[in-house]
């Protein structure tokens, strides 16, 4: 399988919890109505959350400030997550794009793809 992932920093003027709301609330379910002519077959949601431990670990590795949340999607093949664009296709994703730019700060939020390599568990 291969791997979208998503490192999310929202919009200036969101707080976190509202990003999270709206990206679970509105977004995941957009992106679930499409899953089908994306061929996507997996999507999962990291939400952050405030709390002293990540401020520690931050601190401790001289890190950067911490996304809002992860997204990972999973494709059986990079052909599947590629595949030709048909119109069905492209309106999907182009209405997936414009919802992100209501609450995902784009220029600031890396994505990829890759494989997972699992080591245990």
């Amino acid at each position: 399988m291969i791997k979208l992932t998503f490192c999310l920093h929202r919009l200036p003027g969101l707080s976190r919890e509202a990003f999270q709301k709206y990206w679970f609330e509105k977004h995941a379910p957009l992106v679930a109505r499409h899953r089908e002519v994306l061929r996507i077959r997996r999507y999962v949601q990291m939400h952050s959350f405030t709390h002293p431990a990540n401020d520690g670990i931050r601190t401790t590795r001289h890190g950067p400030e911490m996304f809002d949340g992860v997204a990972e999607l999973w494709w059986d093949s990079i052909e599947d997550a590629l595949a030709d664009p048909t119109p069905a296709r492209q309106a999907a994703g182009l209405e997936l794009l414009e919802d992100e730019r209501k609450f995902i700060d784009l220029p600031r939020s890396p994505l990829w793809f890759g494989n997972e390599r699992p080591v245990f568990g």
